[in-house]
């Protein structure tokens, strides 16, 4: 039997583009799709995002699909099952759910039956086939970076010209990584949790560990990436341009050459206020006040260096 598909679920400025990368250089072994239900969840006909409901006339410049359902991505995902290939899927989990805690159905496209205690768009055994991992981050080095990337210029090519709190992407994580283990799609005692951090001071150790957990062949390549690779990842990171820039610049993974900043909450309300003026930086610190005790939460499953 083929090993499922490896699914690992994200939030925003994460540094999963940049572990998504890694993966992408195994194109003898791997298919990689980047993000693929944003689509359905933008801009699809089931859309359940308000951010681009009013600008139908510029949606053809996000690099996204305006026809994707979710079905059209589960039926992607099987098309490039089909060459052989295992399939490496990263994507945001609030892709699945209604912002805003707002009830979550299945997709119409997907199934006509509905699934109490389910809480995302995908039924239950479409859920099962995937093998779930999760990537997250600390909220206070998150949450400022996605600030950023709603600002000019980078909003400007990359069509967010603002801030969504409801984007910060931790409750629906927290809400799908319970649901999987309740339900027992994921197992308890072969949990794959990763914390960005980790990876940046320990690239090698935490991709190695990583490839073990999810039946991968490890290879030291993975972490240098060639001018084909860039090339690749240029065509792939198209959607959303602009907020992938600091992952297309460089040629490798690796690690931090000196010790990270110890902060404080003082000294982070200065620097954002500094940054962004007054108004922003009560929106930050509010936003990561109120997903701290969801990283927190997570952080308890990650994987140890």
């Amino acid at each position: 039997m083929a090993p499922r598909p490896i699914f690992t679920l994200t939030h925003p400025r994460a540094c999963s583009t940049a572990f998504e990368r890694v993966f992408m250089t195994r194109r003898d072994i791997l298919e990689c799709s980047h993000e693929p239900f944003a689509d359905a969840f933008y801009l699809g006909p089931e859309l359940m995002s308000e951010r681009f409901k009013d600008e139908a006339a510029d949606r053809g410049t996000l690099g996204l699909s305006c026809s994707d359902t979710y079905q059209t991505v589960l039926d992607n995902f099987a098309h490039m099952q089909s060459q052989g290939k295992r399939l490496f899927i990263k994507d945001m989990a609030y892709y699945l759910f209604q912002p805003d805690g707002k009830p979550t159905s299945v997709a119409p496209s997907v199934s006509p039956r509905q699934e109490p205690g389910n809480p995302t768009v995908l039924p239950l055994g479409v859920l099962g086939k995937f093998h779930f991992t999760f990537l997250i981050r600390h909220p206070r080095r998150s949450i400022p970076s996605y600030w950023r990337c709603c600002l000019p210029p980078l909003s400007d090519r990359n069509g967010f010209p603002y801030f969504l709190p409801n984007e910060a992407g931790y409750e629906e994580l927290v809400r799908l990584f319970d649901f999987l283990l309740e339900s027992g799609v994921t197992d308890r005692d072969h949990l794959t949790v990763l914390d960005a951090d980790d990876l940046l001071d320990n690239p090698e150790k935490m991709i190695r560990m990583f490839c073990e957990r999810t039946g991968i062949d490890y290879s030291p390549c993975m972490l240098e990436w060639s001018e084909e690779d860039g090339r690749i990842a240029t065509e792939k990171f198209a959607k959303f341009d602009g907020f992938h820039d600091d992952s297309l610049r460089t040629t490798r993974l690796e690690g931090r050459t000196h010790a990270q900043k110890i902060s404080t909450v003082e000294s982070e309300d200065a620097e954002w206020l500094k940054k962004y003026g007054p108004e922003a930086q009560k929106i930050i610190r509010q936003t990561v006040n109120e997903n701290i005790p969801y990283y927190e939460y997570l952080k308890q499953y990650c994987m140890k260096p």
